[in-house]
C-alpha cells in the first residue's frame, strides 16, 4: 500500500492517496500549474488561488484528491 501524499500551501493543504487514484487526469488537465507530473513534487497548490485549487480537486472522480482549506 502506497503512503498517503501531502502538499501545504497558505491556505489550503491538498493529500493525495495513490491507492485511490484511477489515473483519468482531470486534475492534470484542469490545473496544469498545480498538477504536473513531470516534477518531482508533482502537486504545488501554491502556483493557483485557493478557489482554483479546491475547484479542480472537486473535479477528482476517484476522490483521491482531496483538500482542506485552513483559516
Amino acid at each position: 500500500m502506497k503512503r498517503l501524499q501531502t502538499y501545504d500551501a497558505p491556505g489550503i493543504t491538498v493529500t493525495f492517496d495513490p491507492n485511490v487514484c484511477r489515473h483519468s487526469a482531470v486534475c492534470l488537465r484542469t490545473l496544469p500549474a498545480v498538477f504536473d507530473v513531470g516534477r518531482r513534487r508533482w502537486v504545488a497548490p501554491e502556483a493557483a488561488a485557493v478557489s482554483e485549487v479546491a475547484a479542480a480537486i472537486d473535479a477528482c472522480p476517484s476522490g483521491a484528491l482531496r483538500y482542506v482549506l485552513k483559516d
